[in-house]
């Protein structure tokens, strides 16, 4: 088994993990990410098609209230543009009903990244040291010890694989995730484990789907490309474009539970012919399709999380951000004390968790 000895153990690549690292590079303080995936990001996920890249996490940011998400844009250099939104909405009855209705702007004013929320990711990963990032290694026990943390690496129920030691760890995973896949050597108080299990972790339940188009047919017809569906499977889309260039697109998410998204290709025949019925037939014939289920992502959801039409108030579990003493620091989007659930309180919480570390 591999043991190594460094100041600060990172659990968790996506947002969280990963801005923690960089602010930890700028203090010049070692580090390592452990990262259960084969790849960072965590729920930011984005594929690539010609130069363009659709997001099948995370999609939007707010300029107006998201001053933490502002700055490391402008940091890095990357660039956005505004949600399209321009022109009428569709809305679909439970009985199949498409209906016109009026648009209309979401407040504040959504962006998007011109190359993806990927920029956010591959733009810190050239940013910190290389070699510090360990992928495939999902973290299956943290101990305390007198004045250091062991953090053992491999599957619940084998023998580690490795096994590193620190003064100070950030747990950046969502704490439902945490509870239900570590072993905590002491065990956590009651409380605390229970209010980690409760608290739904963002994503987790959701399905998404993204369509490409070398036209925007419904820009055509003065439709916004925004949808909201009584019926499903979709029940909420929108104008996933390359601001006004091709490729055009579409792109949103499921309404139907996770347990009854078993079949991935009757599910696509369904939002494709959902589409055909809001849009018209070309909106059936994509040039590209991208489905990305969450709840079948291990190191996303568990057995309890299910979509939610209404976004959770998160906030830290059992009021705590950190435990054994300050040792272990909480990071993550659910963690954070404003903006839960959004890519904003994911930058947020992990400054936190560094300045306290």
């Amino acid at each position: 088994m591999v043991r190594q000895t460094i100041d600060t153990i990172i659990i968790g690549g996506g947002l969280s993990g990963l801005y923690a690292a960089w602010l930890l590079t700028q203090k010049n303080m070692p580090f390592v990410i452990l990262e259960a995936r084969g790849r960072m990001g965590g729920r930011i996920l984005t594929a690539e098609h010609h130069g363009f890249f659709p997001d099948l996490g995370p999609s939007w940011y707010w300029p107006e209230i998201n001053p933490k998400m502002m700055q490391l844009i402008q940091t890095l250099g990357l660039k956005g543009y505004r949600q399209f939104e321009q022109g009428k909405g569709r809305f679909e009855t439970s009985n199949g009903l498409v209906q016109t209705v009026r648009g209309y702007s979401t407040e504040p004013v959504s962006w998007r990244l011109t190359r993806g929320m990927t920029g956010l990711i591959t733009t810190l990963m050239e940013k910190i040291p290389h070699g510090s990032i360990r992928l495939d290694s999902p973290v299956c026990e943290i101990e305390k010890k007198k004045n250091h943390v062991l953090v053992n690496v491999g599957e619940p129920e084998e023998m580690p694989k490795a096994q590193f030691r620190a003064p100070r760890v950030i747990l950046a995973l969502p704490p439902r995730l945490a509870a239900a896949t570590i072993l905590f050597t002491p065990d956590l108080s009651h409380n605390l484990t229970q209010a980690m299990l409760r608290m739904g972790t963002w994503m987790a339940g959701q399905a998404k789907f993204y369509a490409l188009y070398p036209e925007a047919c419904w820009r055509q017809t003065g439709l916004s490309g925004q949808a909201f569906s009584q019926r499903g499977p979709l029940g909420e889309i929108h104008d996933g474009s390359n601001r006004d260039q091709v490729p055009f697109g579409l792109t949103g998410f499921l309404n139907i539970p996770a347990a009854q998204r078993n079949d991935e290709k009757a599910i696509t025949r369904a939002i494709l012919t959902q589409l055909a019925a809001i849009y018209g037939p070309s909106a059936a014939q994509p040039t590209q399709f991208y489905y990305q289920d969450w709840a079948k992502e291990k190191y996303t959801a568990t057995q309890f999380d299910q979509p939610s039409n209404e976004h959770p108030l998160y906030q830290p579990p059992a009021g705590q951000t950190a435990i054994w003493d300050g040792m272990v620091q909480m990071a993550g989007s659910e963690t954070a004390d404003q903006h839960g659930g959004y890519l904003e309180g994911a930058l947020a919480s992990a400054a936190r968790a560094v300045a306290n570390a």
